[in-house]
Order: C-alpha cells, then sequence, then structure tokens
C-alpha cells in the first residue's frame, strides 16, 4: 500500500513514499512523461523496460496517496502521540521476525535466525505482544530484515526489470514473484474473519506510510526516477547484507537475465 517503498525496509510493500508536492515534481502531469535520457545516465534502458507502464502505474499510485492515503498518515500521525506509534512500529516489526527467522534459515543464516527467533519469543511475551522492544535491551539487536526475494537473490535468481505495482509500489519481476510466500510468512494472513484481516494489514502499511512523512524532502528532479533509483539502491543493499559501495545507481540491475 505504500507508494515509496525504497525508503521502507521491506523494498517489496513493497513497498513506498510520499511525494514531495513542492519541489519533487513541478508538475502533477510530469508523472506520465518519458524519462529523459540525461534524467538518468547510470540506468540501462533494459533494467527498466516497463518504463512507459510503470510510470503510469506510479501516477495512478500518487495520486491515490495525494488524495486519499496520506491525508489518512497524516491524521493517525496528529491523533497518536509518539509513544504510541513507536509501540505500534515495535508491533508490527515483531511480526515481521516471523519472515526474518524463516528466510535466515532458508538462507543458512544460522546465527541471525537465532538472534531473530530470540528477539520474537522476548518480545512477544516480556515485550507484551512486541509493543515493547526489551530484546535490544538483552543484546538482542534487530537486524535490517530478511524477505523472500532476498532468498531467492541468496539462490541465485535474477531480480529482473524494475516493475510498479498499483498501492504496493515499487518491486521487481523477482520481487512480485514472491509476494505471495511473504503474504503466507504474515501472521496477519491467518486472521479468520476477512475484515478483519484487511484492517490490519490495512493499518500496517498506514502505519509505515505515517513513518515516511519526514522523508518527504530528501526527494529531487524527477520523481519517478528518484524513486526507482532509492528503491533499486536499497534492494541491493539488502540483498549484499550491507556490502556495496557507495555509487547511488551505478550498479543498478547487474544481474543477467532473460525475462
Amino acid at each position: 500500500m505504500l507508494l515509496l517503498s525504497a525508503c521502507a525496509s521491506n523494498p517489496q510493500s513493497n513497498v513506498a513514499a510520499a511525494e514531495n508536492e513542492s519541489t519533487a515534481v513541478a508538475d502533477e502531469d510530469s508523472f506520465g512523461a518519458e524519462l529523459d535520457e540525461d534524467a538518468s545516465p547510470s540506468t540501462p534502458k533494459k533494467e527498466d523496460r516497463f518504463e512507459s507502464f510503470n510510470r503510469a502505474v506510479f501516477s495512478f499510485n500518487m495520486t491515490a496517496d495525494r488524495w486519499l492515503i496520506k491525508p489518512v498518515a497524516k491524521g493517525y500521525d496528529f491523533i497518536l502521540p509518539d509513544p504510541v506509534q513507536s509501540g505500534i512500529g515495535n508491533f508490527w516489526g515483531n511480526l515481521k521476525e516471523v519472515s526474518n527467522v524463516v528466510n535466515d534459515g532458508l538462507q543458512w543464516k544460522w546465527k541471525q535466525a537465532a538472534n531473530d527467533s530470540g528477539r520474537f519469543l522476548i518480545n512477544s511475551t516480556v515485550g507484551v505482544l512486541g509493543f515493547f522492544d526489551v530484546a535490544r535491551k538483552m543484546g538482542l539487536e534487530k537486524n535490517e530484515g530478511e524477505n523472500f526475494t532476498q532468498t531467492l537473490a541468496a539462490w541465485g535468481v535474477p531480480r529482473g526489470p524494475y516493475l510498479v505495482l498499483p498501492i504496493l509500489g515499487s518491486n521487481t519481476v523477482r520481487g512480485t514473484i514472491s509476494l505471495p510466500v511473504e503474504w503466507k510468512l504474515s501472521p496477519t494472513s491467518y486472521i479468520n474473519n476477512f475484515e478483519a484481516r484487511m484492517g490490519a494489514k490495512a493499518l500496517e502499511q498506514l502505519h509505515v506510510r505515517t513513518e515516511l512523512l519526514g522523508t518527504e524532502e530528501l526527494a529531487t528532479g524527477d520523481f519517478y526516477v528518484f524513486v526507482r533509483e532509492a528503491y533499486m539502491q536499497r534492494l541491493k543493499y539488502l540483498e549484499n547484507d550491507g556490502k556495496v559501495e557507495d555509487s547511488f545507481g551505478d550498479d543498478f540491475g547487474d544481474d543477467d537475465y532473460d525475462f
């Protein structure tokens, strides 16, 4: 549900960010414009081969964000005090430890799996369902997080071209394929009542969107290009466990693939 998932720890939910209404885009109609060749010289055309489609979906997402998601996020931020928001963020982060542990194991990261398992058990009990990060005070630090698209990357599956999904935001072909697995690994997927399940997922995404309200001033130039480059750089950072050269966009999509 997020529109600039580049700024979120989970690149799929995708994941996404907010619009900078004053500086990121001067003209609302420019979202659908073709990418100027000089806008992102380091990005090969094949890495965004679906650009026309992506820009159309991106424009739709930004419209939905401007008129619906962002106003609700601002209301959420205004009503709930910071300590409550922090607790809610801890709660959702604790649920994500389930996916972290499974993907840690699939990538043979046993030390990290033990750390994440300990965090989930401690925070789910002593931490009151995860609202308090007690595990961190006990020396079990929170990791960047693992998801199934990172597992596929570890298994050698190429990421494929960049892809913008309706509402879900930035992704790749590989990330899109991995979404059903991530949904199955989310504890909220097992809530029996459909309305309650959808409400829980919507609340989770709303909380993350609220956390991104303060990042809007970071956007510059063509907002579509900014989001794409930021997302892909973040994705590569996660795939390589933080071992990445400080060259924004230079190695964007250097995998060999044939989609």
